[in-house]
């Protein structure tokens, strides 16, 4: 089994949350995100059955965190923007097996673990 050394996190949040969704991951040691803006589909049986209200805009935050700090942040964004907070969040997390596009020092580190 691979062990894999970068995680994808995904939070999707009531619109107007991603910011505070970033400054919890900074925190913990995140180093940015991507933000894209979508619409949810819950209906009216999700609301009755969850007890919230649910607010149709969202904003989808992706950021790829090394995978030590995973549970660290995974913990935090339910604390602070989770299903119980106005951000009314969810996040998981996905690993990712190869990564390219990073700067220069952190590709060089990848290749030495590699090899």
């Amino acid at each position: 089994m691979k062990n894999n050394k970068y995680e994808v996190i995904m939070c999707i949040v009531n619109s107007g949350f991603s910011e505070s969704v970033m400054d919890v991951a900074r925190e913990l040691g995140a180093r940015g995100g991507t933000v894209i803006r979508g619409r949810g589909t819950a209906n009216q049986e999700a609301e009755r059955l969850y007890g919230i209200a649910i607010q149709p805009e969202k904003e989808i935050v992706i950021i790829l965190v090394d995978s030590s700090l995973k549970n660290d942040i995974l913990h935090a964004l339910y604390k602070n923007v989770g299903l119980k907070t106005p951000g009314q969040g969810i996040a998981f997390a996905l690993p990712v097996e190869d990564v390219v596009g990073l700067n220069a020092e952190k590709l060089e580190s990848f290749d030495q673990n590699e090899g």
